[in-house]
């Protein structure tokens, strides 16, 4: 079963995403922001993280930097309802598979994850 961890500060997101996706067969994990999703990580193992950029404590992009300085290569997804171009740019030189926009569009969301968890 494809694990995915989902990382977002609201928990409404948080738990919709889990909903979601354990109905289509999909062992889901959270965690509340970047620190939680590093350590969740390292204990779960996803296939795949649904990381939120903008959160209170670590942010996304950091976490984003810290996973992949230690060699991680985990495939993330980036979510974001800032579409700066300099955050973009940031986010682009740590190996990103996608981006999914806020407020989320059901439609895109499963598309963009579930391609992601057949690679």
């Amino acid at each position: 079963m494809p694990k995915l961890l989902v990382v977002d500060d609201e928990i409404d997101i948080r738990e919709f995403a889990k909903r979601f996706f354990s109905r289509r067969g999909i062992d889901v994990v959270t965690a509340h922001d970047g620190q939680s999703a590093l350590d969740a990580i390292v204990s779960h193992q996803p296939d795949l993280v649904m990381l939120d950029i903008q959160m209170e404590g670590m942010d996304g992009l950091t976490a984003l930097e810290n996973l992949r300085s230690i060699g991680d290569r985990t495939r993330v997804i980036m979510v974001t309802g800032n579409e700066s171009q300099d955050v973009m740019d940031a986010v682009d030189q740590f190996d990103v598979h996608a981006y999914i926009h806020k407020p989320l569009i059901l439609e895109e969301l499963e598309k963009v994850v579930l391609q992601e968890l057949k690679n």
